[in-house]
């Protein structure tokens, strides 16, 4: 990945940029420009500002830009402008320098894998802003199933796992014996963790925004309607059902840990890569246990300095196996 590029993706999420740099350089390339172009996909789908069906028209264009190399720029006119940041804008601006490596500079084995991950992500995308697309504060939609929940975090994190996993198979540890059946399971639900964190913790601002992960038949369960969660008086009502979706993302993310141990113990770099997001997202679940998750004035977040924790003691404790493993208190997957 050339430094404009590597800039672009600094501006456009520093946590993951900081997973990229610990990477090996066999594939920061794969796995920056598929950040990138995951990012572009739903910066668009995210563009509000902008009808549904424009947006929907813009990931089909992509989606066959991405297939293909070849594309119109019409799709994207009125969308960079109404980006919030501008390294949003720039994601927008730029998606024809940041293709341009996908077909110059990627082997084909890679551009496959990279190609069909954002096929998935844009399916689930697309699924999104159609099933949400009459969703407004006052009007929440909400998934009706948790089969339903459980195919969007594949489309949105699950299906990252499989493309990281063959990725690194293919140009880290080729020939490691490994059980690539259990690898990539784990990769999967490694991902569906990771999603599941984010839609446990950001659960108030997408509610005011018309969408609502939890499915409806649960919460029908637990005596409530989607359009309750925006009272956070009704956190009582909700706890026992969010409990256990917080006991759901934390067996998800037991299996990442697995995953992160089955990697060739040679592979530090991998394997830091991998503990830094399953260790953080513990870290999220734990405080989301004692925080109203229906509060919007308390958003948890983990701050800064306990990242920096995170990051320095897995290195510390790195030569040490018991006390690396250690680092995890999880469920039995």
């Amino acid at each position: 990945m050339n430094a404009p590029l590597r800039a672009l993706l600094k501006r456009t999420s520093r946590s993951f940029y900081l997973t990229l740099r610990v990477l090996p350089t066999g594939v920061r390339h794969q796995i920056g420009l598929a950040y990138l172009l995951a990012r572009t996909t739903d910066t668009i789908a995210d563009t509000e500002l902008v009808p549904v069906a424009q947006r929907l028209a813009a990931l089909d264009e992509l989606r066959h830009f991405i297939r293909e190399g070849t594309s119109s720029p019409s799709g994207f006119a009125e969308l960079a402008p109404s980006q919030s940041t501008t390294a949003e804008r720039e994601l927008l601006e730029q998606r024809e320098a940041i293709l341009a490596p996908l077909q110059s500079s990627t082997s084909p084995a890679d551009r496959k894998l990279i190609v069909e991950l954002l096929e998935v992500i844009i399916s689930g995308q697309e699924l999104d802003l159609r099933r949400f697309a009459d969703g407004t504060g006052g009007r929440i939609v909400a998934l009706q199933s948790e089969s339903e929940l459980d195919d969007y975090t594949y489309r949105v994190a699950g299906c990252v796992g499989e493309f990281w996993t063959k990725i690194c198979r293919a140009h880290v540890f080729p020939r490691a014996l490994l059980d690539d059946a259990q690898l990539l399971a784990d990769g999967v639900r490694f991902g569906k963790g990771l999603q599941f964190v984010n839609i446990l913790r950001d659960l108030p601002a997408d509610l005011r925004q018309g969408r609502c992960y939890l499915p409806a038949t649960d919460l029908a369960g637990a005596g409530l309607r989607p359009e309750d969660l925006l009272n956070a008086g009704n956190e009582k009502q909700l706890r026992p059902l969010y409990n256990r979706y917080l006991d759901l993302a934390a067996v998800h993310l037991a299996a990442g840990w697995a995953y992160t141990n089955a990697l060739p113990w040679r592979c530090i770099r991998v394997r830091l890569a991998c503990a830094w997001p399953v260790l953080i997202g513990l870290k999220t679940l734990g405080r989301l246990r004692s925080e109203n998750p229906l509060d919007p004035a308390r958003p948890v977040k983990i701050t800064r300095a306990e990242v920096r924790g995170v990051i320095l003691r897995s290195i510390l404790l790195y030569p040490f196996p018991s006390l690396w493993r250690g680092q995890a208190t999880l469920p039995a997957r």
